[in-house]
This record gives structure tokens, C-alpha cells and sequence, in this order.
């Protein structure tokens, strides 16, 4: 594996639970149809990522799309920041950005009885932490009419594919000073993740 491309199950999770939100586009790449969707990853016993829990508008045009192709590229971008050589404390360093990414293609199965799940796990995982999670209970009245106009659906992985440029390459002192000096308090967390023993 690439120097940027050497990551783990545990990081796969991590970016999908730190940024759920993500752009899903049929394979041909109907860009008319992309839609940015909140995923939630289902993980097997070993910890590797199988599917993708979601839902979307009946109405969303990408529905359709969908439910006619049975596959879909899932697009997941993480912490992402641009690199000034100020940050990294040398005026001989080109500027650079730092990113992490995930590719995913999977089979979907669009269902209405997956509608429930995907609501419920999606508002555990948001709501997760908070002094008073919110559930779906709490609309009971109004809830069968909102979920009468989406469909949740379960994505089944084939293909995972990431890249994670997080200072991997830099030298452990421009490293150090990019660390000590950037603003982005997440792009630094993922930074030392991905630097072990050298930050």
C-alpha cells in the first residue's frame, strides 16, 4: 500500500462516524442526481465496514436512480485543511492540502420496512451524548405522515478505496510545527492518528 493509502478498519469507522454526511451518485456518475445523504456504518465482527444505513425523499430524483440501477459510489470526505508554509515554519516548503477520503461502492437495496431503522439508528448516533436524546417518539403524532415521504435503505459494500494525506511525508520537525501551528483542531487530531510516534 501507498503511503497514503496504509489505513485500518478502525479508521474507516472513525471518519464514517466523525462525517456521516455523504455524496452518493450512481455509478455512471449522474452528477444531476448526486445527493449528499447521512450514512451509518453497519460493521462486522472483525470491525470492517459492510454496509451503509440511510434514507432519502421518495421525491429525490436520486431515488429512482437507485431503485433502477441497484448500486451506487459513496463518497466520504473527512478533515480536510490547506497547509501554509507559515504553519509548517518554513518559507522553502511549498503549501500543500491535507485530507482524508473514502470510495465505496455497494449494492442498495432500497425498502420501505428499512425506513424505521435508518431513522432510528441515524438519531441515535446524532443524538448519542447528549444531557436529552431526542427520539422519533416524541413526533408520534406527526411521525407516519413525515416518514410516508422518504425510504430507507441498506447499502451493501463491494468496494472500499481511501486516502488519507495527513503529513505522512513531511519531516518530523515540519511536521511538529504544521502540529504546533495549525487552526484546525480536527485536521491536527487526525494528523497525530495518522503519525504515531512522530508528533
Amino acid at each position: 500500500m501507498g503511503q497514503f493509502t496504509d489505513f485500518d478498519a478502525a479508521d474507516v469507522r472513525a471518519l464514517i462516524e466523525a462525517y456521516p454526511l455523504a455524496w452518493v451518485v450512481t455509478p455512471d456518475g449522474d452528477i444531476a442526481t448526486a445527493s449528499l445523504l447521512p450514512l451509518i456504518g453497519e460493521f462486522g465482527e472483525d470491525g470492517g465496514l459492510r454496509a451503509l444505513i440511510g434514507h432519502l425523499a421518495r421525491r429525490n430524483p436520486l431515488h429512482a436512480r437507485l431503485a433502477e440501477t441497484g448500486r451506487a459510489t459513496i463518497l466520504f470526505n473527512g478533515p480536510s485543511g490547506y497547509v501554509s508554509p507559515e504553519h509548517a515554519g518554513r518559507r522553502d516548503w511549498a503549501p500543500t492540502w491535507n485530507y482524508a477520503q473514502l470510495r465505496i461502492t455497494a449494492d442498495v437495496r432500497i425498502d420501505t420496512d428499512l425506513t424505521d431503522l435508518s431513522l432510528d439508528v441515524l438519531v441515535e448516533a446524532m443524538e448519542r451524548g447528549r444531557a436529552t436524546p431526542w427520539s422519533r417518539d416524541e413526533i408520534a403524532d406527526r411521525y407516519s405522515t413525515m416518514a410516508g415521504a422518504i425510504i430507507g435503505f441498506r447499502a451493501e459494500v463491494t468496494a472500499l478505496e481511501g486516502r488519507f494525506k495527513l503529513g505522512q511525508d513531511e519531516k518530523v520537525g515540519t511536521l511538529r510545527s504544521i502540529l504546533a501551528g495549525h487552526p484546525d483542531p480536527d485536521l491536527v487530531r487526525w494528523m497525530r492518528r495518522f503519525n504515531p510516534g512522530r508528533c
